[in-house]
């Protein structure tokens, strides 16, 4: 069973989830999440618990509890969900794209009433 703990101490180690849990059965792996740039904690982690019913345990007991001067959310770890390598749904933009609203005096997608959409932010844009 994946855990997910949140509202974590930032001072708050692997080796101190590791401890946590243990008192509730065996650990597979703990993991306090790590900004990728400055190696500094994110606030939550993950651990992992091959016995399900040792993990539901830990889980009733220590959602909501105290640690290190914070109190911790702990719940089942939803899927990772498949992030690839860009945005689904919708384009994120750049000059002009779309129908935004906004501008002056244009009713049809912003920019400075230039006739037909143009300008930045404009509705139908042109090939030129």
């Amino acid at each position: 069973m994946n855990i997910f703990i949140s509202n974590l101490s930032w001072a708050i180690k692997d080796a101190d989830l590791r401890e946590l849990f243990a008192e509730y059965g065996e650990i597979s792996s703990a993991k306090v999440i790590t900004d990728r740039e400055t190696g500094k904690s994110r606030g939550f982690g993950f651990v992992e618990m091959p016995n399900e019913e040792e993990g539901k345990k830990a889980i009733e007991e220590l959602d909501k509890a105290e640690y290190d001067g914070k109190v911790i959310t702990v719940n089942v770890a939803k899927p990772r969900e498949d992030r690839g390598g860009r945005p689904s749904g919708g384009s994120r933009g750049g000059f002009g794209g779309g129908n935004r609203g906004g501008g002056y005096g244009r009713s049809n997608g912003g920019g400075f009433d230039r006739g037909n959409g143009g300008g930045f932010g404009g509705g139908n844009r042109r090939s030129y």
